[in-house]
């Protein structure tokens, strides 16, 4: 059996995009990928537009869902670093996880201006968004290709 490859999503606050990322792949590749999520300044909570936007698609929240530091990852055997947040993305050192990164530059639903409602839609449409990468993710072969032909794949994926 080939090992699971360990993805890790980042945002500043661990609170939404990537705490939706992380419940994401741990649906629908679990077979394949260990999903975890952190935050260079995390929030301390997981906001409720994760579970509000996740649930219509049936994606459950994580059990044990909460907003962690990047730190606690840094000497974890972590496979890939996607990054869905712009000024984390400027953030992320180079050589803090000794692995590739690529960034998903995702609008942060929980900043959407408007009403609550406004808030949910923005938030569901972040979500079908990371439903769709996250398939394609999936659907890589992480055992045949190179890293520079991942890069590229998954370079390609931010685009949708």
């Amino acid at each position: 059996m080939k090992r699971k490859r360990h993805i890790l999503f980042v945002c500043t606050g661990n609170c939404c995009r990537s705490q939706m990322a992380e419940a994401i792949l741990a649906r629908l590749g679990a077979d394949r990928f260990v999903a975890h999520s952190a935050g260079s300044n995390p929030a301390g909570w997981v906001h409720p537009l994760v579970e509000a936007a996740l649930v219509p698609l049936g994606i459950p929240v994580l059990d044990d869902a909460r907003s962690k530091s990047w730190d606690e990852f840094e000497n974890r055997p972590i496979d890939w670093v996607i990054t869905l947040c712009d000024s984390a993305a400027r953030e992320v050192p180079d050589s803090m996880y000794r692995c590739p990164v690529t960034h998903w530059s995702t609008p942060d639903p929980s900043f959407a201006p408007g009403t609550d409602e406004d808030r949910l839609v923005a938030a569901m449409r972040v979500a079908e968004r990371l439903v769709l990468k996250i398939e394609r993710l999936v659907a890589l072969d992480f055992d045949r290709l190179d890293e520079a032909t991942l890069q590229a794949r998954l370079n390609e994926i931010s685009q949708l």
